[in-house]
């Protein structure tokens, strides 16, 4: 009975073993006799219960498509401000300055304004933060930094009479968590 169980078990390792050698490893790189292999990276995005209610999910939903339709303004920003800064930089003089500011600012009001003011109150405020995210700098500043801090406190007012805030700062570790997530997610390709 010994005899048949130990050939059973032998019979039954070598096969695995057979189907084991069979497949496909991934390479693996040996460092002082322990080897590692490198996988690729994945996010686990927890939530804080198993299953969300119906105005979580209706939520989080609209999160994902404000920030999908925002996005890509922020981006498109944070480009046109390194192409603007490295002209403002090569400028002679003040005057010289000015000048290649009001023909941006004449640029982008005829290229952009209709798209923007298409947008509703919270793609507003989310697109306010993915500005910040993707320059550095909060809306505010930026407008302060090119256009005056006179211009600055004029457009502040504005926005606050609307109920906007430039002077708001992205935070991705805090309140702005699911943004970022969703930003990530969007330049994964995931989303």
């Amino acid at each position: 009975m010994k005899f048949l169980l130990t050939t059973g078990m032998f019979f039954l390792l070598s096969l695995t073993a057979l189907a084991q050698s069979e497949q496909k490893f991934h390479p693996v790189e040996v460092k002082d006799s322990v080897p590692t292999i490198n996988l690729k990276e994945i996010d686990i995005i927890s939530h804080k219960s198993g299953l969300f209610s119906f105005w979580e999910r209706w939520r989080l939903r609209r999160l994902i498509y404000n920030v999908k339709k925002v996005y890509p303004y922020a981006k498109t920003a944070g480009a046109l401000l390194r192409k603007y800064d490295v002209q403002l930089k090569q400028a002679k003089n003040e005057a010289q300055r000015r000048k290649l500011m009001k023909e941006a600012e004449k640029e982008l009001k005829e290229k952009y304004s209709h798209k923007l003011m298409q947008l509703n109150f919270t793609q507003g405020i989310i697109l306010i933060k993915l500005i910040d995210r993707e320059t550095g700098n909060t809306s505010y500043d930026l407008v302060a930094g090119l256009r005056g801090k006179f211009v600055a406190f004029f457009y502040q007012g504005l926005a606050r009479l609307w109920g906007y805030n430039l002077k708001v700062h992205y935070d991705p570790k805090g309140k702005d968590k699911n943004i970022e997530t969703i930003v990530r997610l969007i330049n994964e390709g995931k989303l």
